[in-house]
C-alpha cells in the first residue's frame, strides 16, 4: 500500500476505532448510570417507566431506608472489617513469602516455586476445604475468610517477580551496612516497590469487598455476614426479618438500586488514589530485565 492510500485511509480507521470504543464506554457506564440515577426515583417510576436516565421525581427515601436498617450497616462494617484485616493478612502474607522465593541461595526454592504454580492449575476442591475448616473449628470465623484467601498465587508470582529485578547492588551495600534481611524488605525493597505493592493491595481489596461465595459457606451467623450476602438476601428473600422497615418502601427497586450504589462506592472512591500505580506496577511485575 502507497503511503499517500494510508493516509487517506487513516482518518476513516480513526473514526472507527473511536466509535468502537465509545460503544464499549457507553455499555459499561450506561448500566451503572441507570443504578445510581434510578436510586434517587420513587418506587411507582421504576416499575411503570422502565429504562430511564433521569428521573422525573427526585427522592432520597431509598437511601435515608437504608441508613435505618440496621441489618444493613452492619453488614457493611463486616464488610470494612474483613476487607481492611483481610487485604492487612494477605499482603503481609505473600509479600514476606514472595520475597523469600526471589532469593537464589534459598533451599528448596525451586520445589516451593513449583507447589506455587501448582496450586493455580490444581486445587482439592470446596468440600475437601470446608471439612478441613470446620475441622480447623473455624467456621464461623473471619479466620476462615482470611486463611483460605491469604495468599493468592497468582499474586505472589507477580510480586515474586519483581523483587527478582531488584538491583543487587543495592541489597549488597544494605548487607555491608548491616542490614537484616527483614530490614532490607522493609526500609528499601518495600519503599522501592510500592508500584507493585499498590497494585496488589488493590486486587486484595476488590477481592475481599466483593467476597460472597466463601461468606455464604463458612459463616452462618446472620450479624456476621459481609455486605454481598445481605445484597443477595435483599433479591431473593423478602423484607421480613430484615431489619427495620418503612411503610410502603421496604426492599423497592430504588433501595436494591441504592444499597448497589452503597456497595460500589467505596472501591470507586479507593481507586483514584491507586490508578497511578496500577499499570507501573503490573509492568513491574511481569517484565524480567
Amino acid at each position: 500500500m502507497k503511503a499517500h492510500d494510508f493516509r487517506g485511509r487513516a482518518p476513516v480507521y480513526q473514526t472507527v476505532v473511536f466509535s468502537l470504543l465509545v460503544l464499549v464506554v457507553l455499555i459499561a457506564v450506561v448500566p451503572f448510570l441507570y443504578v445510581l440515577l434510578a436510586s434517587f426515583a420513587t418506587k411507582q417510576e421504576i416499575l411503570t417507566r422502565g429504562f430511564f436516565l433521569i428521573p422525573k421525581v427526585w427522592t432520597t427515601n431509598a437511601y435515608a431506608y437504608l441508613m435505618e436498617n440496621r441489618n444493613f450497616l452492619k453488614s457493611f462494617q463486616n464488610s470494612v472489617v474483613i476487607t481492611a484485616a483481610g487485604t492487612t493478612i494477605s499482603m503481609v502474607l505473600t509479600t514476606l513469602m514472595a520475597y523469600g522465593l526471589s532469593k537464589t541461595w534459598l533451599k528448596g526454592r525451586r520445589i516451593l516455586n513449583f507447589l506455587v504454580l501448582f496450586t493455580m492449575l490444581f486445587s482439592g476442591g470446596m468440600i475437601p476445604l470446608y471439612l478441613l475448616v470446620r475441622g480447623l473449628g473455624l467456621l464461623d470465623s473471619y479466620w476462615a475468610l482470611f486463611l483460605t484467601g491469604a495468599i493468592a498465587p497468582f499474586n505472589l508470582i507477580v510480586i515474586r517477580s519483581s523483587f527478582q529485578n531488584f538491583p543487587i547492588e543495592i541489597e549488597e551495600s544494605a548487607r555491608i551496612d548491616g542490614c537484616s534481611e527483614f530490614g532490607m524488605l522493609w526500609r528499601i525493597v518495600i519503599p522501592l516497590s510500592m508500584p507493585v505493592i499498590a497494585t496488589f493491595t488493590l486486587f486484595y481489596t476488590v477481592d475481599y469487598w466483593n467476597s460472597y461465595f466463601s461468606a455464604l459457606l463458612y459463616i452462618n451467623q446472620s450479624d456476621r455476614l459481609p455486605i454481598q450476602v445481605f445484597l443477595r438476601q435483599m433479591l431473593i428473600q423478602p423484607s421480613e426479618n430484615m431489619g427495620a422497615s418503612v411503610e410502603g418502601l421496604e426492599f423497592s427497586p430504588a433501595v436494591r438500586m441504592a444499597a448497589v450504589v452503597f456497595t460500589a462506592a467505596p472501591l470507586l472512591v479507593v481507586y483514584p488514589f491507586l490508578q497511578k500505580y496500577f499499570n507501573k506496577g503490573m509492568l513491574l511485575g511481569s517484565v524480567k530485565g
